[in-house]
C-alpha cells in the first residue's frame, strides 16, 4: 500500500515547532506522512522535527523552496551556485530529518510567483538552460549519493516554470543527467494542464516515478474536480508506483469577483471530515483499481 500523506501548508505557512501538534491530528485523521517545505535555517530543529514526527508515527518527504537566486537554469553564475548549495542542504537537511525524498521544481526559474512573466527564449538559450539544470543535477545528486536521499524533480505548469512542465521535458532532462539519486516527481494538479493524459505521462515516467502528488485541476478536494482518479490509480498500478502519495488540497472559500484563487489562506474552520474523507477517497482507489473485475 502506498503511503498517504498531507502537505504542512494545508495548516501553516511556515510550519514551525509550534505546530508540532498538529502530527497527531493528521495521523488521527488517516495520513501517514507530512509533506514539509524545506525548512530555512531557523525555522526548524531536523532532529527535533525528526522525534515529533517518531512520536506521533509519521514519516515525512520535503519539498524543495527555489527561487530566482537558487536557480540551477539562470546565465549567473552566482544564482546556479545557489542553487546547487541550496539543493546540497536540502539534501543534508532530509537526511537529519529521515526523509528519503527531497522533492519540487528544483531546476529554478519561476515565473509568476516570483514576478516575472514568460518570454520567448532563443534556441542557444534554451541548450545552455538545459545544460546549466543537467550539471547542477548531477552536482547535487552527487552529493546525495550514499545519504539514502532522492531528489525528485518536478514539472510545473506554463505559468510557473518556462524550464520544466512535461513528463516527456522532465525524462529528457534525467536521461541527460543519468544520476540514481536524480528521479521524477508528478503532481496531477499540474498535469491536468500540461498533458494530453495524466495516465499516459504516468508510463512514461515508469519506474523513474519517487513521489506522487494527488491534487485535484483546481487543487480541492480529492474527488471534487475533473481529475480521473481510476485512470490514474490504473496507471500507477500498471507501473508499479508503491512510492508516497500527498495531498495539497487548497481552499477555496472565497468565490467573490476579484478574489485571487493563488493566493495560499489558513484554515478558516475545521475541515477534519473533508481531510479524512479526501485521504480514504486516495487509499480505496489505490486500492480497488489494482482490480478490474
Amino acid at each position: 500500500m502506498n503511503p498517504v500523506g498531507l502537505i504542512s501548508m494545508q495548516y501553516a505557512r511556515p510550519f514551525t515547532a509550534e505546530h508540532f501538534p498538529l502530527f497527531a491530528r493528521m495521523k488521527a485523521l488517516g495520513y501517514d506522512f507530512v509533506e514539509l517545505l524545506v525548512p530555512e535555517p531557523g525555522e526548524l530543529d531536523a532532529r527535533e522535527t525528526a522525534k515529533a514526527l517518531w512520536d506521533a508515527g509519521l514519516g515525512v518527504v520535503l519539498a524543495a523552496r527555489v527561487n530566482l537566486q537558487r536557480n540551477l537554469s539562470s546565465a549567473e553564475p552566482d544564482a546556479r551556485k545557489g542553487g546547487v548549495d541550496y539543493l546540497r542542504y536540502a539534501v543534508d537537511v532530509a537526511a537529519e530529518m529521515g526523509a528519503e525524498i527531497v522533492g519540487g521544481p528544483l531546476t529554478g526559474n519561476p515565473l509568476v510567483f516570483a514576478g516575472r512573466a514568460p518570454a520567448p527564449v532563443a534556441e542557444d538559450e534554451r541548450l545552455a538552460r538545459k545544460a546549466r539544470c543537467v550539471e547542477g543535477l548531477q552536482a547535487a545528486g552527487a552529493h546525495a549519493a550514499g545519504t539514502g536521499v532522492t531528489l525528485a524533480v518536478e514539472p510545473l505548469n506554463r505559468f510557473e516554470s518556462d524550464v520544466l512542465c512535461t513528463t516527456k521535458q522532465a525524462i529528457e532532462l534525467l536521461d541527460a543527467v543519468d544520476h540514481p539519486s536524480v528521479q521524477l516527481m508528478l503532481d496531477t494538479f499540474h498535469m491536468a494542464m500540461e498533458e494530453a493524459s495524466i495516465a499516459e505521462a504516468i508510463l512514461l515516467g515508469g519506474s523513474r516515478l519517487k513521489h506522487f502528488q494527488a491534487n485535484e485541476n483546481h487543487r480541492g478536494f480529492p474527488g471534487t474536480g475533473s481529475v480521473d482518479w481510476v485512470a490514474v490509480g490504473r496507471a500507477l498500478h500498471q507501473v508499479g508506483y508503491r512510492g508516497p502519495v500527498s495531498l495539497e488540497p487548497f481552499r477555496r472559500d472565497d468565490d467573490r469577483f476579484g478574489v485571487p484563487f493563488a493566493q495560499w489562506r489558513p484554515p478558516h474552520e475545521d475541515e477534519s471530515d473533508r481531510l479524512a474523507a479526501s485521504a480514504a477517497f486516495i487509499k480505496s482507489h489505490l486500492t480497488l483499481t489494482e482490480f478490474r473485475r
